[in-house]
């Protein structure tokens, strides 16, 4: 890999719940000297998330309250902008993401080639499944982003996946502290993204489903689902000035 020319700073935040198990293996795989800061927010777990963050010296956030994942990322991004981040890079904290694909994520935002970076698990079907996604999320993953790369111009190889990269610019334009407090947060986000005209791309990333892992049931998969759906409504309806939506309204 090229190195870029353009020194930036790189800021990696975590939205973390009851991570205390995975922390130490996600932080241990970001390669040496691709991050300047590391920024957890920490959800107000019920496990030692806190102390093992602190222990590994990383920059630690607590909410009092539960806000949610939605809720949770909105603390990131605010905190890591308020660090003067140049770049920010978004990974779970529950090894569900390969860590050290963040200077392929970086690259391409440091040369100017994208303004927005996820990892991609949907290499190949027997990939994804081998790697433990249930057989319903692939389902509905396929049939999601399909329908998000259809309606919003895109084409992505996943629109759901929790491990991303964004410019200063993307997160000092898109208005996300109006997106909800849940998982469709991430949907929302893209959306946006894209209705704001900046280039999305992905890299290949492995699929990681284990116990430790979080992941959402099937209800709330529906639930996501549906949410994720309506946002592409709402911003069409918005640009066709059918009904204003503050999502797609500049900051």
């Amino acid at each position: 890999m090229v190195a870029s020319s353009i020194k930036s700073k790189v800021v990696v935040v975590m939205p973390a719940y009851n991570a205390e198990k995975t922390l130490a293996r996600t932080v241990g795989d970001i390669p040496a000297g691709s991050v300047d800061e590391i920024i957890l927010v920490d959800d107000c777990s019920k496990d030692q998330t806190v102390i093992a963050a602190e222990k590994l010296g990383l920059h630690v956030i607590r909410h009092p309250n539960n806000r949610g994942y939605g809720g949770n990322q909105k603390t990131c991004y605010q905190a890591a902008l308020d660090a003067g981040a140049d770049i920010v890079v978004m990974i779970h904290p529950d090894y569900q993401y390969d860590a050290r694909l963040v200077p392929y994520l970086t690259g391409l935002l440091k040369d100017n080639i994208c303004d927005v970076v996820l990892g991609n698990r949907i290499r190949t079907r027997q990939e994804a499944l081998g790697g433990g996604m249930p057989a319903y999320k692939y389902i509905s993953n396929r049939f999601l982003t399909m329908v998000e790369n259809f309606f919003m111009g895109q084409n992505l190889g996943e629109w759901h996946s929790g491990l991303r990269a964004y410019t200063r610019q993307v997160l000092e334009t898109v208005p996300w502290n109006r997106n909800s407090d849940d998982f469709v947060f991430d949907c929302e986000f893209l959306v946006q993204a894209a209705a704001f005209g900046f280039r999305l791309g992905d890299i290949p990333a492995p699929a990681r489903y284990f116990e430790e892992a979080s992941s959402i049931n099937f209800s709330r998969s529906v639930r996501y689902g549906l949410e994720s759906l309506k946002s592409i409504l709402r911003f069409h309806l918005h640009r066709a000035h059918l009904w204003r939506s503050p999502l797609f309204e500049p900051k």
